[in-house]
């Protein structure tokens, strides 16, 4: 009774305090139940999900194994391990047993398992199955996490590390073969490699750049000025053009870079700038009085900074620094104006150049957009994790 009673008291002061607030609160709920009802008519009878069944696999790993199905193993355990080591993440960043199975973690454990239950057709039986046992498989990882975390807690500081340490495991894992080449890679996978390698560069150079810009040297404030606010400038698709274009152009022609390494290069040039605006401002957030404490410690330039002015800046923009990462995951959509075949490229391939899907496409981009955001949404869940543990 008392739960019910707080839910009405709740009711009355957020959505119906006034008269206005009142109108404005059911005109919302009128028009999300229209919108709720017309979607979900539409996908349980109308949309024609086969689409996404029939090419699961191009969808997520693209033409890779196409020589050699026996190859399609090492995609599989690419996604295994990471899966695994996002759920011990999960756990040791989630100490509590609430935080561990909150709200909003239960919901998108929940939508995960709504896109592994898309692909719970006969045809796909055994995919599904795989899915279904690597979603359980981080959520026990994530329990364990949890036990560690409350023995121990050191572990949380060699998570970044350990996640270093997975990506070449797992790099060397889709790459160690010579049937498989990096610009042969495909769908999901292009984008999550060019995003993570991007975002792993980008970052320290743009600590730099933030560093320069107040640096006391005139030479290198004013070149990291120069750089910041001219990439800035520019479009992100011009940048990305210009590394397919300009680099093998300037470079002898036993060096040329792979397509993929240019376009890393492009995203990483592009993102450090906006990524050195977002440090900046945590350390003009920095009180000058940790500076001094420092300094009457003893402390010298390299260490203060390191040690005593990064951490507390960095701490304080960790919501601009992911939404960069976000925003920067999401541009890996414009590989396909740059002849790589990403997430979007295989849709786009899929719906067009196959007639029997043709006309199938709201099925293709609600599938899409339901991945980005899941993937979106997990980076988002992960920086606020770290956010409350720092």
């Amino acid at each position: 009774m008392i739960n019910k009673l707080d839910a009405i008291a709740w009711l009355r002061k957020n959505l119906f305090s006034s008269w206005y607030n009142a109108i404005l609160t059911i005109i919302s709920l009128s028009l999300l139940y229209w919108i709720g009802t017309g979607f979900a008519h539409w996908a349980i009878t109308e949309a024609e999900w086969g689409v996404v069944e029939a090419n699961f696999r191009l969808f997520f790993v693209g033409d890779y194994g196409r020589r050699q199905l026996a190859l399609l193993w090492r995609p599989w355990l690419t996604l295994g391990i990471i899966m695994s080591m996002g759920g011990l993440s999960w756990g040791l960043l989630s100490p509590a047993t609430a935080n561990l199975f909150s709200r909003k973690n239960l919901v998108f454990v929940g939508l995960m398992a709504i896109v592994f239950t898309l692909v719970s057709i006969p045809s796909n039986i055994t995919a599904s199955v795989i899915l279904w046992g690597f979603l359980l498989l981080m959520i026990a990882n994530a329990i364990a996490g949890k036990k560690l975390s409350n023995k121990i807690p050191q572990l949380i500081s060699w998570l970044p590390l350990l996640w270093i340490a997975i990506f070449f495991i797992n790099l060397w894992i889709l790459l160690g073969t010579k049937y498989v080449k990096l610009d042969d890679l495909s769908g999901l996978i292009l984008n999550i490699l060019i995003a993570v390698v991007s975002i792993s560069l980008c970052f320290p150079l743009g600590v730099i750049l933030a560093l320069g810009r107040q640096s006391k040297l005139p030479v290198i404030r004013w070149l990291s000025i120069a750089y910041i606010e001219i990439i800035r400038a520019l479009p992100l698709i011009g940048i990305l053009f210009m590394a397919q274009v300009m680099l093998p152009l300037i470079l002898p022609v036993n060096m040329r870079p792979d397509r993929v390494i240019r376009v890393i290069a492009g995203f990483t040039i592009f993102s450090s700038a906006y990524l050195a605006e977002n440090v900046r401002g945590g350390l003009q957030a920095v009180p000058q009085g940790q500076v001094e404490a420092a300094k009457a410690l003893g402390l010298n330039s390299f260490y203060t900074i390191g040690f005593i002015v990064l951490p507390q800046a960095i701490r304080a923009v960790i919501p601009s620094i992911v939404g960069q990462f976000i925003s920067l995951f999401k541009d890996t959509s414009l590989l396909a104006i740059v002849g790589l075949v990403d997430l979007l490229g295989i849709s786009e391939k899929i719906v067009k150049g196959n007639p029997k899907f043709l006309g199938d496409y709201q099925e293709v981009y609600v599938f899409i957009a339901l991945i980005f955001w899941l993937i979106c949404y997990a980076m988002s869940l992960v920086s606020r994790r770290l956010e409350t543990k720092t």
